[in-house]
């Protein structure tokens, strides 16, 4: 059927066996495969009356088992190994004028929901999903906490949708909230206007012994804002509130303090990752890290790393190794120059492996690059198999001499026996006395003919006659 009707769409998606693909063909037929390193192609039923392509689809995978989720006009419809059952007919927007055509359906990544979005009235539509983790569409993302659009019009730009505020923002801005958080930040409006109302509202958080639970809403809550004009507020609040209470634990408020700090870096327009605060939390500061690092953000995961105080090894020095690498691509700058800048910038940074750097660099075809790179390596121990790598063998048998290292010469003077010609490795050790030491103690034990030939190249006569003796007393 592929090779008759030709794959008119295809889409990736990830299951517990691996990444799968499903695709569309010619015959409006679905077919899938959960694991393309075992490509077993599944062929899916048909869908009733289908005749054109689908205004959208979508795959769902959760617990083994894999589904599509397709949308024909107003409908949704749900796609499973043994049957096609429509799951919503006449989708109901809270919108007034004509039927419309669902445009775009969206899988969220933790898979809780799915999203369809109104392509006229541009209105998005959330429904509980029952099978989470699949492959989001081009046209947007259905997050754990909100949905993002790509808008192309005369400019592209991105829309970040979000549901309702968490509770605790809801408690307290709600019309005529009565909630602790909801006092505590007028309290704290009214103290900076110098008035008596202040008092009033603090003593009636107190009076519940609602102090504590006031200070944690208003932290909590500035965590779930964007505009940071918000988020000051409710924290100058919680501040406020702390001054009232014995003994409350800084390390909440402090923490959101980093928390926004580094949200509000990387949500400005420049850097462009909008991440909600819950997000934030399921990534963990080290993938953000590595995003910052793929988008080639190196300064600004850097000032990250510095504010939070992360370990050089987890934070600074995995970053700057990251430019290092990044850096040997550039083939517009000299061997020299870019090996003086990336010594310059990385010093005798702790957690930093110059051999890593010039690996890279010799996989990009920079020999001579990846050399000079690693006489700023200080093990010897890693600048050996490099070198041994790049064939550069000789340099590497002079740095294993000069690391007074006896295993790592032995490893050098062993694979020179493998790569050279019986003569040329003999002349090669000859230059080198301490590798020919260390081989003649090897072969007495290992190789005793080989032995005989090194004293015969030698002419060492005296000891070729002690050789001859021992041989003839065993």
């Amino acid at each position: 059927e592929v090779l008759q009707n030709h794959v008119l769409e295809a889409k990736v998606f990830h299951t517990e066996y691996g990444t799968g693909v499903a695709i569309l063909t010619g015959a409006y037929r679905f077919s899938l495969a959960t694991n393309i390193d075992d490509l077993k192609l599944r062929r899916m039923p048909e869908v009733p009356g289908l005749q054109k392509p689908p205004s959208c689809w979508a795959v769902l995978s959760q617990d083994r088992v894999t589904i599509i989720l397709l949308a024909i006009g107003q409908d949704l419809y749900l796609l499973d190994n043994t049957s096609c059952s429509v799951v919503v007919s006449d989708l109901r927007w809270p919108v007034s004028g004509p039927k419309f055509s669902i445009d775009t359906a969206l899988p969220s990544s933790p898979g809780r929901w799915w999203a369809c979005f109104h392509p006229t009235e541009g209105q998005c539509w959330r429904g509980l999903s029952w099978a989470p983790r699949a492959a989001g569409r081009d046209g947007g993302t259905a997050g754990c906490s909100g949905c993002r659009w790509r808008v192309l019009a005369v400019a592209a730009s991105h829309a970040f949708l979000l549901p309702t505020s968490a509770e605790a923002s809801q408690e307290i801005f709600k019309i005529a909230s009565m909630a602790p958080g909801a006092l505590l930040l007028e309290a704290q409006k009214e103290y900076e206007k110098e008035s008596q109302k202040a008092d009033e509202y603090l003593r009636e958080i107190k009076d519940q012994k609602l102090l504590p639970e006031a200070v944690s809403q208003c932290i909590e809550a500035a965590g779930y804002e964007h505009e940071p004009d918000t988020q000051k507020s409710l924290l100058r609040a919680a501040s406020f509130g702390k001054c009232f209470i014995d003994k409350f634990p800084p390390e909440s408020f402090v923490r959101m303090c980093q928390d926004l700090r580094v949200l509000n870096a990387i949500r400005d327009y420049q850097i462009g990752i909008p991440l909600t605060f819950t997000q934030y939390k399921r990534l963990t500061i080290e993938v953000l890290l590595d995003r910052l690092v793929l988008r080639r953000l190196y300064p600004l995961a850097i000032r990250i790393c510095e504010y939070l105080r992360l370990s050089e090894i987890q934070g600074v020095s995995r970053i700057l190794a990251h430019w290092a690498c990044y850096k040997v691509q550039q083939k517009d700058k000299s061997d020299e120059e870019v090996a003086y800048a990336i010594n310059q910038k990385l010093g005798d940074t702790p957690g930093i492996s110059y051999s890593e750097i010039a690996a890279r660099a010799y996989d990009c075809g920079r020999t001579e690059l990846a050399i000079k790179l690693l006489e700023y390596e200080p093990r010897s121990g890693e600048q050996v198999p490099l070198l041994l790598k790049m064939k550069r063998s000789k340099l590497a048998l002079s740095k294993a001499i000069e690391s007074g290292d006896t295993d790592l010469v032995y490893t050098v003077v062993l694979h020179l026996k493998n790569e050279l010609n019986r003569g040329t490795f003999f002349m090669t050790l000859q230059n080198q006395p301490v590798a020919l030491s260390l081989y003649r103690q090897f072969c007495k034990h290992q190789e005793r003919e080989t032995l005989k030939d090194l004293y015969n190249q030698d002419d060492n006569h005296q000891e070729l006659g002690n050789f001859h003796v021992h041989s003839s007393y065993s």
